[in-house]
């Protein structure tokens, strides 16, 4: 058990500090739980990775409001939203196939890593709109679909979050970021509303994992703020990369071995 602690540990930590600075944490977290504890079922693995990384967001979004301004009204608001549904979405977390959702994810990675390359100013400089009642309704609804889809799936969920964030509202990089750690701390903590009560958390491997998400998270978001905008961008790009390339692969699986 120390061992496969030790390896998980480390999985965290790395989790943290990418999350912290363009999201996607899960995308090395998640598998490394699946590789290691794999006589567990899905929801269990699900519900441990999100106690650990509740943790490190709580602590991201801790260092990024200490020296970046939110427009708080637009953020709470979707971050209610993204709060209820979050709950539903790991309420049914067992119901959808992950088949039916994998490729569907995989064409918005795309499409989004495709946009972002195009619009070479994209997220680079921050002229955010006046926040208004459209506004609101926007944002609650990307809170409320983004907040589903990470009690549900997850993997991308800040890079999504981050997308939106830039095209609706003109952030840059770097307070979309902060605004996603907002909304994406609500959805793991609804999704954790769900699955502590059922129990579906290890907490022997969640808190020992959740203390290194925080030392992961502590140093993403140092390092995303005292690079700014522009090498947040080159991150998120890599990050959307390698995420397509992971679903891909996944997606391909049954394909090779059949």
């Amino acid at each position: 058990m120390l061992l496969t602690l030790g390896f998980l540990c480390f999985f965290s930590f790395m989790a943290g500090l990418i999350d912290a600075a363009v999201g996607g944490g899960g995308l090395i977290q998640t598998p490394a739980l699946f590789n290691f504890l794999p006589q567990y079922s899905a929801a269990t693995l699900f519900g441990t990775n999100k106690m650990s990384s509740a943790v490190g967001t709580l602590s991201a979004t801790r260092s990024y409001l200490q020296r970046v301004r939110l427009p708080w009204k637009l953020v709470i608001p979707a971050a209610i939203t993204a709060f209820i549904m979050s709950f539903a979405g790991a309420a049914t977390v067992n119901a959808i196939p992950k088949s039916v959702i994998r490729p569907l994810v995989l064409v918005l990675l795309v499409l989004m890593a495709m946009y972002t390359l195009w619009k070479k100013d994209f997220g680079k400089l921050h002229k955010p709109v006046t926040i208004g009642r459209r506004e609101m309704v926007v944002g609650m609804a990307i809170g409320g679909a983004i907040g589903f889809y990470d009690g549900l799936f997850g993997p991308g969920t800040g890079s999504f979050l981050i997308f939106l964030f830039i095209r609706f509202f003109a952030f840059d990089f770097l307070h979309a970021s902060a605004a996603a750690k907002v909304v994406n701390l609500t959805t793991n903590v609804a999704a954790l509303a769900f699955f502590i009560p059922t129990g579906n958390v290890l907490f022997q491997y969640a808190i020992p994992m959740a203390g290194f998400n925080v030392l992961g998270a502590m140093t993403g978001s140092w390092v995303a703020m005292k690079k700014g905008a522009g090498f947040v961008r080159i991150l998120f790009l890599l990050l959307t990369t390698v995420l397509i390339g992971k679903l891909a692969w996944d997606m391909l699986q049954p394909w090779l071995h059949g």
